[in-house]
């Protein structure tokens, strides 16, 4: 039962367990090493395990999902030499990259803030995780960047292309991941604000907004132990339950649906 229950889990990205440690269920080496792959699989394109024997397909439309593989190597090299497990390490990086917050680190640790951080990436486009996601972010540093060689070097030419692909990068992906971009950090203004009121300090309602927001369970990697969700008022838990909704479809999608029910015109 626990094995079918955390699969189904890491399957939609999730964090629902049957146990109140995740050390309950993996404990083994050759466990860990099956959840990480899991998570990978969770993190990356739908498409890619119907694809993966199709070399053309997997080269021309699965660079997201090397770039979010190898942005994975980079995120756990950095703190790599930390105390912890080598393999906890690996788990709690890619279970905050794909929006999961299952994790065998305890409370202790000096990282809560770096994994918080990593929830904000997400995985791919097409994928269950949530976040700002990989590709939005790599478009709006690109044109930022771009906008920047233009005004050193006005008669530069600047690359538009997508990873290096055919794909190129349009005015339309750019607003779209600006609104997206903008409304993330607005919900999680909100929230925060929602959250203070109800006596929870700065640093945890600010951890939890960013976790409620990207669909991730509240662990003790990320420093929140022994939240008592129950004793919150009556605002704060419609608050998250609303920002767990906007989260998994997206602010704008919201303001979207708002505009076609009440501005048809």
């Amino acid at each position: 039962f626990n094995s079918l229950n955390l699969s189904m889990s890491l399957v939609s990205a999730g964090g629902f367990m049957p146990t109140n440690s995740l050390s309950k269920i993996i404990q083994t080496n050759p466990q860990k090493i099956i959840f990480i792959f899991s998570l990978i699989i969770s993190m990356l394109n739908f498409f890619l395990i119907l694809n993966i024997f199709e070399k053309k397909i997997i080269v021309r439309e699965h660079k997201e999902d090397f770039y979010l593989i190898f942005l994975s190597v980079v995120l756990i090299l950095l703190i790599y030499f930390n105390n912890n497990g080598g393999l906890d390490l690996i788990i709690s990086v890619l279970s905050s990259l794909s929006n999961s917050g299952l994790s065998l680190i305890n409370a202790d640790n000096n990282l809560s803030l770096y994994f918080v951080l990593i929830t904000l990436i997400g995985g791919s486009l097409i994928s269950n995780t949530s976040g700002i996601k990989l590709t939005r972010i790599y478009i709006l540093l690109k044109t930022t960047a771009g906008e920047i060689i233009k005004l050193v070097s006005p008669n530069s030419i600047v690359n538009k292309n997508i990873y290096n692909s055919e794909k190129k990068i349009t005015d339309e992906n750019i607003k779209i991941s600006f609104l997206i971009f903008i409304s993330f950090f607005i919900s999680l203004f909100i929230l925060s604000g929602v959250l203070i009121v109800d006596n929870i300090n700065f640093e945890k309602s600010f951890k939890l907004s960013i976790l409620t927001i990207t669909n991730t369970t509240t662990s003790e990697m990320f420093g929140i132990q022994n939240m008592d969700f129950s004793s919150l008022l009556t605002t704060s838990k419609l608050s998250l339950i609303i920002f767990m909704i906007i989260g998994k479809i997206e602010l704008i999608s919201v303001f979207l649906i708002i505009k076609k029910i009440f501005f048809k015109d």
